[in-house]
């Protein structure tokens, strides 16, 4: 799925922030944890973002589609990588159980807080859309912007809905927890997108905030 330029480009262009953001704190629930992963010999190193240690990754998921994502954006061949993983933390070492996002050479980003929960982008046409806590927001090349009341995502068996109509406009997404590749930029993502606008279908790829 060639979708890199509007990938790229979607923290701009949505106005967010590219900054380091502390690592997920210690617990049961699972949680994203961000940071630089390097492969060494046989073992994952993970170095949180703003912190100075380290731990081993260990991979948890079914079929281990975590190696696999990071495999297919060069970790394997030895490429250090930008990594936004779902996990715990047991005894320093993170048990990680999905892929977020994935990133060749990238920066640590702001987690969405209260503020954002979920982005996706696109191309063919190039797009963007952000959930925020009061509006979501779909921009789209060529196109007006659209802005509509936020309200709540639904997550269930790994597809996340939401749905949401106003007088001039009828927004609904869908994400579903599958790995959404971005060969052009060496990226991959935890969810594919697919955006419905006023009866107009766009696809991309979607990750949490």
């Amino acid at each position: 799925m060639k979708i890199s330029r509007f990938l790229l480009a979607a923290t701009l262009v949505l106005g967010g922030t590219v900054q380091a953001a502390d690592p997920a704190p210690a617990g049961t629930a699972p949680k994203i944890a961000y940071g630089q992963l390097m492969k060494q010999g046989d073992k994952l190193v993970f170095a949180p973002c703003r912190d100075r240690s380290y731990a081993m990754v260990e991979d948890i998921s079914p079929g281990r589609t975590v190696t696999r994502a990071l495999d297919e954006v060069g970790l394997g061949a030895g490429k250090k990588v930008y990594v936004e993983l779902v996990g715990i933390v047991e005894g320093g070492m993170l048990k990680a159980s999905a892929v977020n996002l994935a990133r060749t050479e990238g920066r640590c980003q702001l987690p969405g807080g209260k503020d954002e929960s979920w982005r996706a982008a696109g191309n063919e046409p190039g797009w963007a859309l952000a959930v925020g806590a009061e509006v979501v927001v779909v921009k789209r090349l060529g196109e007006p912007d659209i802005h509509v009341p936020a309200g709540p995502v639904t997550v269930d068996q790994g597809v996340a809905r939401f749905e949401a109509k106003t007088e001039a406009t009828r927004l609904a997404f869908r994400f579903e927890q599958k790995l959404c590749r971005d060969t052009m930029a060496d990226a991959v993502f935890g969810w594919t997108a697919t955006v419905e606008v006023n009866g107009k279908t766009l696809k991309g790829c979607a990750w949490q905030r």
